[in-house]
C-alpha cells in the first residue's frame, strides 16, 4: 500500500489542486446558504465562522503533500466525500484495489 508508483504521485500532484478547487466550490455554494438564510446576521456570521473553521481541517482545503502520506490522504478524502470512487480512475488497478479494499474493511 505504501508502495506509491511514480505515475500515481504524478496524477495525484495534478488532480489535488483541482479536487480541492471543487470541494471548495461545494463549501462556498453551502455558506451562501448559510449566510442567506433564516436567522440574525450576527447567528449566521457566528455559525457560518463555526463551519469554517471546522472545514479547514478537511484535506480538501488543505492537506500537507508527500508521497508517503498520498495512500491515506486519498482515503481521508473520500471518507470526507472530497472524492469519489469515480476520481481514482486513471491511477493504477493495485491503488485503486487497496483503497477498496481498505475502505470495505473499515468503512
Amino acid at each position: 500500500m505504501n508502495n506509491i508508483s511514480k505515475s500515481d504521485w504524478q496524477l495525484f500532484n495534478k488532480l489535488l489542486p483541482e479536487w480541492q478547487e471543487r470541494y471548495m466550490n461545494r463549501l462556498n455554494q453551502e455558506y451562501k446558504r448559510i449566510l442567506n438564510g433564516d436567522g440574525s446576521p450576527s447567528n449566521k456570521f457566528w455559525k457560518l465562522e463555526k463551519r469554517i473553521k471546522a472545514d479547514r481541517k478537511s484535506p480538501g482545503v488543505i492537506v500537507e503533500v508527500s508521497k508517503n502520506s498520498m495512500f491515506q490522504t486519498l482515503l481521508q478524502l473520500i471518507s470526507e466525500k472530497v472524492i469519489t470512487d469515480e476520481d481514482l480512475n486513471g491511477f493504477s488497478e493495485e491503488l485503486r484495489d487497496d483503497i477498496n479494499t481498505v475502505i470495505k474493511r473499515f468503512g
